[in-house]
Protein backbone atom coordinates (compact mmCIF):
# COMPACT_ATOMS: atom_id res chain seq x y z
CA UNK A 1 0.00 0.00 0.00
CA UNK A 2 1.46 3.53 -1.13
CA UNK A 3 1.54 6.72 1.05
CA UNK A 4 -0.39 10.01 -0.74
CA UNK A 5 3.41 10.62 -0.75
CA UNK A 6 4.47 8.65 -2.66
CA UNK A 7 1.66 9.09 -5.24
CA UNK A 8 2.88 12.48 -5.52
CA UNK A 9 4.88 13.27 -8.88
CA UNK A 10 8.35 13.77 -8.67
CA UNK A 11 7.44 17.25 -11.02
CA UNK A 12 4.75 18.47 -8.50
CA UNK A 13 7.35 18.17 -5.66
CA UNK A 14 10.30 20.29 -7.21
CA UNK A 15 7.21 22.81 -8.01
CA UNK A 16 5.98 22.88 -4.22
CA UNK A 17 9.36 23.33 -2.68
CA UNK A 18 9.66 26.07 -4.83
CA UNK A 19 6.54 27.81 -4.13
CA UNK A 20 5.45 30.28 -1.66
CA UNK A 21 4.01 29.46 1.64
CA UNK A 22 0.79 30.42 1.10
CA UNK A 23 0.96 27.97 -2.77
CA UNK A 24 2.17 25.25 -0.19
CA UNK A 25 -0.35 25.49 2.45
CA UNK A 26 -3.10 25.58 -0.69
CA UNK A 27 -1.52 22.25 -2.37
CA UNK A 28 -1.61 20.52 0.81
CA UNK A 29 -5.21 21.40 1.57
CA UNK A 30 -6.18 20.59 -1.95
CA UNK A 31 -4.31 17.11 -1.49
CA UNK A 32 -5.94 16.40 2.10
CA UNK A 33 -9.67 17.07 2.02
CA UNK A 34 -10.05 16.12 5.26
CA UNK A 35 -8.35 18.85 6.82
CA UNK A 36 -11.68 21.45 6.52
CA UNK A 37 -13.84 18.72 7.81
CA UNK A 38 -11.38 18.57 11.13
CA UNK A 39 -11.39 22.00 11.29
CA UNK A 40 -15.26 21.98 11.20
CA UNK A 41 -15.48 18.91 13.49
CA UNK A 42 -13.28 21.01 16.25
CA UNK A 43 -15.54 23.75 15.73
CA UNK A 44 -18.53 21.42 16.38
CA UNK A 45 -17.34 19.64 19.44
CA UNK A 46 -16.56 23.51 20.98
CA UNK A 47 -20.21 24.60 20.16
CA UNK A 48 -21.58 21.06 21.70
CA UNK A 49 -19.24 21.00 24.86
CA UNK A 50 -18.46 24.62 24.94
CA UNK A 51 -20.14 24.44 29.18
CA UNK A 52 -17.63 21.81 29.46
CA UNK A 53 -14.76 22.99 27.39
CA UNK A 54 -14.65 27.16 27.89
CA UNK A 55 -12.92 28.01 31.67
CA UNK A 56 -15.10 31.05 32.72
CA UNK A 57 -18.26 32.55 32.04
CA UNK A 58 -17.68 34.18 29.03
CA UNK A 59 -20.99 36.95 30.08
CA UNK A 60 -19.26 37.23 33.46
CA UNK A 61 -17.75 40.82 34.02
CA UNK A 62 -14.54 40.50 36.11
CA UNK A 63 -13.56 44.21 36.22
CA UNK A 64 -10.64 43.56 38.66
CA UNK A 65 -9.29 41.52 35.18
CA UNK A 66 -10.25 44.20 32.55
CA UNK A 67 -7.78 43.96 29.17
CA UNK A 68 -5.38 41.73 31.35
CA UNK A 69 -3.00 40.10 28.75
CA UNK A 70 -2.65 36.43 27.76
CA UNK A 71 -0.03 34.85 30.16
CA UNK A 72 2.60 34.18 27.26
CA UNK A 73 2.31 37.90 26.54
CA UNK A 74 4.73 40.57 29.14
CA UNK A 75 2.00 43.41 29.38
CA UNK A 76 4.09 44.79 32.30
CA UNK A 77 7.38 45.21 33.24
CA UNK A 78 8.13 44.05 36.77
CA UNK A 79 7.75 46.89 38.97
CA UNK A 80 5.91 49.54 36.63
CA UNK A 81 2.80 50.14 36.61
CA UNK A 82 1.02 50.62 33.29
CA UNK A 83 -2.56 51.93 32.14
CA UNK A 84 -2.06 50.74 28.64
CA UNK A 85 -2.41 47.02 28.36
CA UNK A 86 -3.91 46.69 32.32
CA UNK A 87 -3.88 47.79 35.48
CA UNK A 88 -0.80 46.28 37.45
CA UNK A 89 0.34 46.41 40.95
CA UNK A 90 3.84 46.96 41.77
CA UNK A 91 4.72 43.52 41.18
CA UNK A 92 3.89 43.99 37.53
CA UNK A 93 1.24 41.10 37.85
CA UNK A 94 -2.13 42.36 36.40
CA UNK A 95 -4.82 42.63 39.05
CA UNK A 96 -7.31 40.25 37.92
CA UNK A 97 -4.87 37.25 38.38
CA UNK A 98 -3.89 37.85 41.89
CA UNK A 99 -6.94 35.41 42.79
CA UNK A 100 -7.37 33.65 39.23
CA UNK A 101 -6.72 30.00 39.64
CA UNK A 102 -5.36 29.89 36.28
CA UNK A 103 -4.63 32.92 33.94
CA UNK A 104 -6.58 33.39 30.93
CA UNK A 105 -5.06 31.68 27.98
CA UNK A 106 -6.04 34.08 25.37
CA UNK A 107 -6.33 37.07 28.06
CA UNK A 108 -9.75 39.38 28.82
CA UNK A 109 -11.53 41.61 26.77
CA UNK A 110 -12.85 45.53 28.02
CA UNK A 111 -15.23 44.45 30.73
CA UNK A 112 -12.81 41.69 32.24
CA UNK A 113 -14.60 38.70 30.13
CA UNK A 114 -12.44 35.77 29.09
CA UNK A 115 -11.80 35.59 25.38
CA UNK A 116 -10.78 32.02 24.91
CA UNK A 117 -15.08 31.77 26.34
CA UNK A 118 -16.20 34.23 24.08
CA UNK A 119 -14.60 32.22 21.24
CA UNK A 120 -15.80 28.97 22.14
CA UNK A 121 -19.35 29.91 22.90
CA UNK A 122 -19.37 32.40 19.99
CA UNK A 123 -18.95 29.03 17.90
CA UNK A 124 -21.74 27.90 19.44
CA UNK A 125 -24.03 30.41 18.45
CA UNK A 126 -22.55 30.90 14.29
CA UNK A 127 -23.00 27.10 14.25
CA UNK A 128 -26.22 27.38 15.69
CA UNK A 129 -27.78 30.17 13.87
CA UNK A 130 -26.09 28.59 10.59
CA UNK A 131 -28.07 25.62 11.25
CA UNK A 132 -31.42 27.05 12.07
CA UNK A 133 -31.30 29.41 8.47
CA UNK A 134 -29.81 26.90 6.24
CA UNK A 135 -32.42 24.71 7.38
CA UNK A 136 -35.26 27.45 6.75
CA UNK A 137 -33.97 28.03 3.93
CA UNK A 138 -33.70 25.12 2.02
CA UNK A 139 -37.01 24.00 3.22
CA UNK A 140 -38.59 27.35 1.98
CA UNK A 141 -35.94 27.09 -1.28
CA UNK A 142 -36.70 23.42 -2.17
CA UNK A 143 -40.23 24.04 -1.73
CA UNK A 144 -39.88 26.86 -4.50
CA UNK A 145 -37.72 25.30 -6.66
CA UNK A 146 -40.00 21.90 -6.64
CA UNK A 147 -43.06 23.66 -7.78
CA UNK A 148 -41.45 25.90 -10.48
CA UNK A 149 -39.68 23.01 -11.65
CA UNK A 150 -42.53 20.70 -11.75
CA UNK A 151 -45.53 22.89 -13.15
CA UNK A 152 -42.99 25.10 -15.46
CA UNK A 153 -45.19 27.70 -17.78
CA UNK A 154 -46.35 30.86 -15.73
CA UNK A 155 -45.84 29.10 -12.03
CA UNK A 156 -42.00 29.18 -13.28
CA UNK A 157 -42.04 32.44 -14.95
CA UNK A 158 -43.77 34.14 -11.66
CA UNK A 159 -41.63 32.31 -9.08
CA UNK A 160 -38.18 32.60 -10.69
CA UNK A 161 -38.73 36.33 -11.42
CA UNK A 162 -39.12 37.04 -7.71
CA UNK A 163 -36.20 34.73 -6.87
CA UNK A 164 -34.96 37.49 -9.43
CA UNK A 165 -36.27 40.47 -7.89
CA UNK A 166 -34.96 39.22 -4.29
CA UNK A 167 -31.04 38.68 -5.32
CA UNK A 168 -31.34 42.21 -6.99
CA UNK A 169 -31.49 43.90 -3.90
CA UNK A 170 -28.30 44.26 -1.43
CA UNK A 171 -28.58 42.02 0.91
CA UNK A 172 -26.66 43.02 3.40
CA UNK A 173 -28.82 46.34 3.44
CA UNK A 174 -31.82 44.25 3.43
CA UNK A 175 -30.79 42.34 6.86
CA UNK A 176 -29.67 45.51 8.25
CA UNK A 177 -32.97 47.06 7.95
CA UNK A 178 -35.02 44.00 8.77
CA UNK A 179 -32.89 43.39 12.24
CA UNK A 180 -33.71 46.96 13.36
CA UNK A 181 -37.32 46.83 12.44
CA UNK A 182 -37.76 43.50 13.74
CA UNK A 183 -35.73 43.67 16.77
CA UNK A 184 -32.45 42.13 17.91
CA UNK A 185 -32.82 38.51 18.37
CA UNK A 186 -32.10 35.00 18.39
CA UNK A 187 -35.07 34.22 15.91
CA UNK A 188 -34.77 37.58 13.76
CA UNK A 189 -30.96 37.27 13.04
CA UNK A 190 -31.65 33.01 11.99
CA UNK A 191 -34.66 34.61 9.77
CA UNK A 192 -32.61 37.13 8.47
CA UNK A 193 -29.92 34.88 7.45
CA UNK A 194 -32.18 32.49 5.96
CA UNK A 195 -33.71 35.17 3.54
CA UNK A 196 -30.18 35.09 2.03
CA UNK A 197 -30.04 31.08 1.46
CA UNK A 198 -33.47 30.48 -0.02
CA UNK A 199 -32.56 31.91 -3.66
CA UNK A 200 -29.51 29.80 -4.88
CA UNK A 201 -31.13 26.75 -3.36
CA UNK A 202 -34.46 27.38 -5.56
CA UNK A 203 -32.70 28.01 -8.68
CA UNK A 204 -30.22 25.03 -8.33
CA UNK A 205 -33.11 22.83 -7.55
CA UNK A 206 -35.73 24.30 -10.32
CA UNK A 207 -32.89 23.19 -12.54
CA UNK A 208 -32.48 19.88 -11.77
CA UNK A 209 -36.41 19.44 -11.62
CA UNK A 210 -36.64 20.81 -15.24
CA UNK A 211 -34.62 17.61 -16.15
CA UNK A 212 -35.44 15.04 -13.75
CA UNK A 213 -39.54 15.47 -14.59
CA UNK A 214 -39.41 14.28 -18.10
CA UNK A 215 -37.92 10.86 -17.00
CA UNK A 216 -40.04 7.62 -17.24
CA UNK A 217 -40.77 7.19 -13.27
CA UNK A 218 -42.54 10.25 -13.37
CA UNK A 219 -44.59 9.31 -16.15
CA UNK A 220 -45.49 6.17 -14.86
CA UNK A 221 -46.43 7.98 -11.22
CA UNK A 222 -48.49 10.09 -13.44
CA UNK A 223 -50.40 7.36 -15.13
CA UNK A 224 -50.62 5.65 -11.73
CA UNK A 225 -52.76 8.73 -10.79
CA UNK A 226 -50.18 10.15 -8.30
CA UNK A 227 -51.11 13.73 -7.17
CA UNK A 228 -48.97 16.22 -7.85
CA UNK A 229 -47.73 16.72 -4.13
CA UNK A 230 -46.58 13.22 -3.92
CA UNK A 231 -44.87 13.28 -7.34
CA UNK A 232 -42.95 15.73 -5.97
CA UNK A 233 -42.38 15.14 -2.38
CA UNK A 234 -42.65 11.20 -3.15
CA UNK A 235 -40.43 11.24 -6.50
CA UNK A 236 -38.56 14.08 -7.63
CA UNK A 237 -37.33 15.18 -4.24
CA UNK A 238 -35.48 11.82 -3.25
CA UNK A 239 -33.79 12.33 -6.83
CA UNK A 240 -33.13 15.76 -6.61
CA UNK A 241 -31.60 15.24 -2.80
CA UNK A 242 -27.36 15.13 -4.11
CA UNK A 243 -27.84 18.45 -4.92
CA UNK A 244 -29.44 19.88 -2.28
CA UNK A 245 -26.81 18.33 0.29
CA UNK A 246 -24.23 19.46 -2.22
CA UNK A 247 -25.72 23.13 -1.79
CA UNK A 248 -26.32 23.08 1.67
CA UNK A 249 -22.93 22.67 2.50
CA UNK A 250 -21.48 25.11 0.72
CA UNK A 251 -23.67 27.50 2.17
CA UNK A 252 -22.57 26.80 5.89
CA UNK A 253 -19.22 29.09 5.46
CA UNK A 254 -21.24 31.99 4.19
CA UNK A 255 -23.75 31.57 6.12
CA UNK A 256 -21.26 31.78 9.54
CA UNK A 257 -19.34 35.05 7.73
CA UNK A 258 -23.04 36.73 6.99
CA UNK A 259 -23.78 36.68 10.95
CA UNK A 260 -20.42 37.53 12.11
CA UNK A 261 -20.68 40.53 9.47
CA UNK A 262 -24.16 41.84 10.60
CA UNK A 263 -22.39 40.88 14.34
CA UNK A 264 -19.75 43.35 13.53
CA UNK A 265 -21.59 46.27 12.01
CA UNK A 266 -24.05 45.95 15.55
CA UNK A 267 -26.92 44.15 13.76
CA UNK A 268 -26.88 40.70 15.43
CA UNK A 269 -27.58 39.04 18.17
CA UNK A 270 -27.55 41.84 21.21
CA UNK A 271 -24.83 41.51 23.67
CA UNK A 272 -23.81 39.94 26.25
CA UNK A 273 -24.04 37.65 24.04
CA UNK A 274 -20.62 36.06 22.96
CA UNK A 275 -20.16 36.12 18.84
CA UNK A 276 -17.36 36.40 16.90
CA UNK A 277 -18.54 39.83 15.14
CA UNK A 278 -19.12 41.47 18.24
CA UNK A 279 -16.09 40.86 19.67
CA UNK A 280 -14.12 42.08 16.65
CA UNK A 281 -15.98 44.98 16.89
CA UNK A 282 -15.30 45.95 20.52
CA UNK A 283 -11.76 45.02 19.92
CA UNK A 284 -10.98 47.53 17.58
CA UNK A 285 -10.48 50.58 19.91
CA UNK A 286 -7.66 48.38 22.29
CA UNK A 287 -5.58 47.31 18.96
CA UNK A 288 -2.62 49.23 19.85
CA UNK A 289 -2.53 48.19 23.34
CA UNK A 290 -4.82 45.28 23.88
CA UNK A 291 -4.60 43.46 20.35
CA UNK A 292 -5.77 40.35 22.18
CA UNK A 293 -9.76 41.50 22.22
CA UNK A 294 -9.69 41.07 18.39
CA UNK A 295 -7.36 38.38 17.78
Amino acid sequence: MTTPAQQIPLSELENLTRGSVFERTFYVLRRWPLIPILILSVLSFCAIFAPLIAPYDPEKDQLRAVLASPPWYPACEDGQVSNKAVSCNTNGIPLGRQQAVFYFSLGADQLGRDVLSRIIYGARLSLSLALVAITVGTIFGTSVGLTAGYFGGIVDELLMRTVDVFNSIPYLLLAIALVFVLGQSFAVVAFVLALGAWGGIARLVRGQTLQVRHFDFIALAHVAGASSTRIMFKHLLPAVSNTIIVATTLQVGGTILSESILSFLGAGVPPPTPSWGADISNGREYLGSAWWVAF
